[in-house]
């Protein structure tokens, strides 16, 4: 017998689930980032994606890892010159782009080989290895019959256990699929573990690459843009794909205090929705994106008028950018003016990855005192009435920043960074 019923669910003037905001109990311990390790297409390490951002770099090119002849779009973000490490061969890119990133994250964070034994790692993907699944599709077309020797590597479990047994992380181990938000959801699911104290640290984020797989969904979907990605301009006319890897060390404070390592922020909390209302398009009312901020910043105790810098989902899409304006306008009524960027309009839509160097720039802009802008905006949209950091990087204090992701499916995932 049901107890459940859809129509149990409170329920608005226009069909939407009620608004819930929730808190959280005043003992939880303080979660650090303690390292970033970005590889992307403007840059890979701390200092060079930072300073590419700053930089307002444009990574965008046309596309040599596959024939785009058949596309009317014919752009993306490439990950160019990546040499996978030695004895990745066998795996997919994202592993492999997962592996680097974490090598990347370690070193930053000054972790020894004994200090992550037990280590955790969660990794966010949209759908996988994919580039496996095209492989061997190549191989099947050719006539071959056999088994491939890299068919496990499908398994979505795979991208975490590669990197946790090459970089030699023994505590739990975890992927998550969120699509475009995955990254996002990455991180809560490793502060939960350094809550619950299942883990003292942590390697998350998320990685995606860049495969014909994606790229025709995105292109039937009309929703590439021909040239650059401009979110927020009256002229944007979508995305562009990019790809990579952003993975961050969270670490207790105790933790990370007892070794004496440097920290970038504290991830105060996040909140969490979903649409519930369509596969591909976001609700027409932004009760979802809005529902999200409220959730994150209620759990971290943080008033709207208190942040300082909102690194967007940002797309570059006709649907997506007005509703997130709006929804940002209405939860920081009491801060009009709060800046809210998106390095989308440099690095690319990178999918898993996007909310990933999302939280990196947000960590590096509290460690710094520097907003990455949005390039490409050149004619403002009414419809998006935010200050979008335009064209170029802005000195300010940053002492609290939200991080938004907005995905597929109406999966909604929001984290809120301080200074530690």
């Amino acid at each position: 017998m049901l107890f459940w019923t859809a129509s149990a669910v409170p329920r608005m003037a226009h069909g939407y689930p009620l608004e819930v905001t929730e808190t959280r109990v005043a003992s939880r311990r303080r979660v650090f980032i303690t390292g970033v390790g970005p590889l992307s297409a403007i840059g890979s390490g701390r200092q060079r994606f930072w300073a590419a951002l700053l930089a307002g770099t444009d990574g965008s090119s046309r596309v040599t890892r596959f024939d785009t002849s058949g596309y009317r779009v014919h752009r993306a973000c490439e990950l160019r010159g990546f040499v996978p490490p030695a004895g990745t061969e066998h795996m997919g890119p994202i592993s492999q782009y997962a592996i680097a990133a974490g090598a990347l994250a370690l070193s930053d964070a000054g972790l020894t080989a004994e200090q992550v034994q037990r280590a955790g790692v969660v990794i966010g993907t949209t759908g996988g290895d994919l580039p496996v699944l095209e492989r061997i599709q190549r191989r099947r077309q050719s006539g071959a019959e056999e088994v491939p020797e890299d068919f496990h590597q499908l398994a979505a479990h795979a991208i975490a256990a590669n990197v946790g047994r090459r970089l030699g992380l023994g505590g739990p181990n975890q992927v998550v699929a969120g699509a475009c938000a995955a990254g996002n959801y990455a991180l809560t699911v490793a502060y939960e573990w350094i809550q619950s104290e299942r883990a003292e640290r942590v390697l998350a984020g998320g990685a995606d690459p860049l495969s014909p797989m994606p790229f025709t969904g995105f292109a039937r979907l009309l929703a590439i843009a021909p040239d650059v990605c401009r979110p927020f301009d009256k002229n944007r006319k979508g995305i562009l794909l990019g790809e990579g890897a952003g993975l961050l060390v969270l670490e207790s404070a105790e933790s990370a205090r007892r070794r004496g390592a440097r920290v970038y922020a504290e991830l105060l909390d996040y909140g969490l929705s979903c649409d519930a209302y369509h596969a591909t398009m976001p609700h027409p009312e932004a009760v979802g994106m809005r529902n999200a901020m409220h959730k994150a910043l209620a759990a971290a105790g943080v008033a709207p008028e208190d942040v300082d810098y909102v690194s967007a989902h940002g797309t570059g899409t006709r649907a997506s950018d007005p509703l997130e304006c709006t929804a940002v306008g209405q939860v920081f009524a009491r801060n009009p003016g709060v800046p809210i960027s998106s390095i989308k309009s440099m690095i690319g839509h990178s999918l898993a990855a996007a909310s990933a160097f999302e939280a990196i720039s947000c960590a590096l802009a509290i460690d710094t005192g520097w907003i990455p802008p949005t390039i490409h905006h050149e004619t403002p949209d009414p419809a998006c009435d935010v200050d979008c950091v335009p064209n170029r990087a802005r000195e300010r204090r940053v002492r609290v920043t939200l991080n938004n992701a907005f995905a597929f499916g109406g999966n909604n995932c929001c984290v809120v960074f301080a200074r530690a």
